[in-house]
């Protein structure tokens, strides 16, 4: 098969893979287990991918380092985003003489930020959802307009994954800076994809995913700032104490060291890469428009992820479509929400039709032109194989 569904999982780069291979066979030491070789040689692995992750989000010290220290090692993005809302949400409670609970987010975000806010509001907190534009994108001074004195934070998706807008995070960085509001940023897309500097765009908080940048499953991070200013976290995981205190149990030390070799991977060929696969992109995109009638472009035109094309089709089916691209992965939206029978909330808040048939297609490192090539010939026939049946749902107009 083709496989072009790169936004809900990536391939695991095989230079990853050898890098863990000594921690799941013969350094398999406890990185707590301070007593002895084994565990030296887990805990040395572990802040070396530290500083991994570090480097790749722009975490530095005031020496301008790589600063391991403010980077947690959770079980992914999920994970990561309970964390550090939970975990300041609760902080703030604990030990500020008036709390504030109001949070501001998007009507875009992805379901582990909008559920762990759902959560949160049913706990007392207050939360102001920002509407976006047809791109799917906010408007700083809508953010700047939406924050009150007891504002405690905002939470954005730097890139969204069913749509690939990109948000204008160092300008809401630099009004959160301003109002002395908490940053956290939703960076399971973006990371590794497109230039993330947390310092330069006065980032608090962030989470990733190793799965999504040709690392493992069931591994990320959460970038917690240490300085100018501080950021406290009440932990959700107790039992240990590892982390710093931050987030008990044992480390994943094989995910972890499979976690930094896919952000220093990321590092050396995100220039390039994104380069040639923006390329690829754009050339599945002119095949599929210049063939097909009544398709439209969701998300920014421009301001998107490199491999991102997500499309709405008059005249099918979602899941039939997807269905008939038997050589083809794709998807219709996000991953985490495919089992469930409801329009797109992304699609919906940038006033698109929801009742049309989506794809999303999501390129990566390993696509190639010809594998381009091929899908457009395949979805192309496809969408007119299914528009010829007798009972196709015919065209909403014609194309301008």
């Amino acid at each position: 098969m083709i496989y072009l569904d790169h936004h809900a999982t990536t391939p695991l780069d095989p230079a990853v893979l050898e890098a863990m291979m000594p921690f799941l066979t013969d350094r398999f030491g406890n990185a707590s287990s301070r007593q002895h070789a084994y565990g030296w040689a887990a805990e040395e692995a572990v802040e070396a991918a530290r500083e991994q992750v570090a480097r790749l989000i722009g975490a530095r010290d005031r020496l301008g380092a790589p600063c391991g220290k403010e980077i947690v090692f959770t079980s992914g993005a999920t994970e990561s985003i309970n964390l550090a809302l939970k975990g300041l949400v609760e902080t703030e409670r604990l030990h500020a003489p008036i709390p504030r609970l109001h949070l501001v987010s998007t009507r875009v975000e992805h379901a582990a930020t909008r559920d762990v806010l759902d959560a949160l509001m049913r706990q007392g907190c207050d939360v102001t959802w920002l509407e976006v534009d047809a791109f799917g994108r906010i408007s700083p001074s809508d953010l700047e307009a939406a924050l009150r004195p007891e504002t405690l934070a905002v939470s954005i998706l730097h890139a969204s994954n069913e749509i690939g807008t990109i948000q204008p995070i160092a300008e809401i960085g630099a009004i959160c800076r301003a109002r002395g509001v908490v940053l956290h940023v939703d960076a399971a897309q973006s990371a590794g994809k497109i230039p993330l500097d947390v310092e330069a765009m006065h980032v608090d908080l962030l989470s990733l995913s190793a799965h999504k940048l040709y690392g493992p499953k069931g591994v990320g991070a959460l970038y917690v700032r240490r300085r100018a200013p501080r950021v406290r976290l009440e932990p959700q995981l107790h039992g240990g104490g590892h982390e710093r205190g931050v987030r008990s149990g044992t480390l994943n030390v094989p995910g972890i060291v499979g976690l930094g070799k896919a952000c220093e991977l990321a590092e050396s060929l995100r220039a390039a890469e994104a380069e040639r696969v923006s390329g690829l992109r754009d050339r599945l995109q002119e095949r599929l428009f210049a063939a097909i009638e009544g398709i439209h472009l969701n998300g920014h035109p421009t301001d998107r992820l490199p491999g991102n094309l997500h499309v709405s089709l008059e005249g099918v089916e979602s899941q039939a479509l997807l269905m008939g691209l038997k050589e083809v992965a794709a998807s219709s939206g996000s991953a985490c929400a495919s089992d469930r029978l409801e329009p797109s909330h992304v699609l919906a808040a940038t006033g698109r039709d929801t009742a049309l048939a989506s794809l999303r297609l999501g390129l990566g490192r390993g696509t190639t032109e010809a594998e381009v090539d091929r899908a457009a010939q395949i979805i192309i026939q496809e969408v007119e194989r299914q528009r010829s049946t007798p009972c196709r749902i015919p065209l909403a107009s014609p194309r301008a």
